[in-house]
């Protein structure tokens, strides 16, 4: 049981808060056309200034209040969370949290060589690598900025070596993009003991040019690798888990879906976003969020602070996957790059 159950505030759907993103940056050093393509975050756009980013000791306090009100998971994201400088030293404040039971972050791993232990040592306890494609043309063109496949390859090595485990391998899968790799990186997992989750191509943000048609559903990834590694569905780990897990009958391992599109889970989601600039968001698909970085930087301590927490989830009503089909216009969505995914 946690230890700061007894302040868990429920939504009006009834859903507790216990997850929390952080991105701490909205830079990245890769280009992923599902999340910055590099013809909208070009050499000319316009990132946050750094007086406009949180500070390490103002998510600390954010996490702190969010942790009373009974957040047990922390995720740091981005961008790519490991372009911050000394990000090892957010990870050790976050760890000192009372409440605060596991540590995580998601990066794309360019720079994981250099940096898994440091983070092993200051407290972080999982990490989960996005891993499109195991073909390095494919990989390449999927980051965007022709990072080679090796280097990510190697941060993956080093997170293991540092202890930093299980760990887990995201793919996001696209139609005529990378989906005739799919069985190649369920193997590669399977082979080495990770995680591996496939994610659907969402319509996140406004700037990716996301069609229904480019979405392999969840249902066809399983059948795909089921018809290789046969696989049976397992239950979730614990409440609030996006992904429906399917082991190998053979034991050796799992592979999960996350499914927004296709079969959306937002009955069960019990997340909150803080984005690099102190906003707070309530939804992935969310148009507007709630400004943090006002009252962080104002003198009314923390009861403002609390107050707002508090109230933004107690409104909470979002549930934008299970309204996706009969929305009759689109709206405007926060990029994925800013709120963290």
């Amino acid at each position: 049981m946690p230890t700061n159950a007894g302040a868990q505030v429920k939504d009006q759907l009834g859903r507790s808060l216990r997850d929390l993103r952080i991105s701490v940056t909205d830079r990245c050093n890769f280009r992923c056309p599902y999340c910055m393509p590099a013809e909208v975050f070009g050499k000319d756009y316009a990132f946050l200034p750094r007086d406009a980013i949180l500070t390490f000791e103002e998510i600390a306090r954010v996490v702190r209040v969010a942790a009373a009100h009974g957040v047990t998971k922390v995720r740091l994201t981005g961008g790519e969370p490991l372009v911050r400088r000394e990000i090892e030293r957010l990870v050790a404040m976050v760890a000192t949290v009372n409440g605060v039971e596991d540590i995580a972050m998601t990066t794309n791993g360019a720079t994981l060589a250099g940096k898994a232990q440091a983070l092993k040592d200051a407290g972080l306890t999982r990490i989960t690598v996005s891993l499109d494609s195991l073909d390095d043309q494919v990989f390449e063109a999927m980051n965007g900025v022709g990072a080679p496949l090796a280097r990510v390859l190697e941060g993956i090595d080093a997170a293991s070596a540092a202890g930093l485990l299980p760990i887990k391998l995201n793919a996001v899968v696209k139609r005529g993009l990378n989906d005739a790799g799919i069985l190649d990186l369920a193997r590669f997992a399977r082979e080495r003991g990770f995680v591996l989750r496939f994610i659907e191509y969402m319509d996140v943000g406004t700037t990716n040019g996301w069609r229904l048609d480019d979405v392999v559903p969840a249902a066809e990834i399983v059948e795909t690798i089921g018809a290789h590694y046969p696989v049976e569905a397992i239950g979730a780990h614990y409440p609030g888990e996006v992904a429906r897990r399917y082991r190998y009958a053979d034991g050796q391992g799992e592979i999960g879906v996350i499914s927004s599109v296709t079969q959306p889970f937002c009955q069960g989601c019990t997340r909150a976003r803080l984005t690099a600039e102190g906003k707070l968001y309530t939804c992935l698909f969310a148009s507007a969020g709630h400004d943090v970085r006002a009252l962080l930087r104002g003198s009314g301590g923390d009861v403002g602070l609390e107050a707002l927490l508090s109230r933004v989830w107690r409104d909470r009503a979002d549930r934008y996957s299970e309204e996706r089909a009969s929305l009759t216009a689109p709206r405007e969505r926060i990029e994925m790059s800013y709120v963290g995914g």
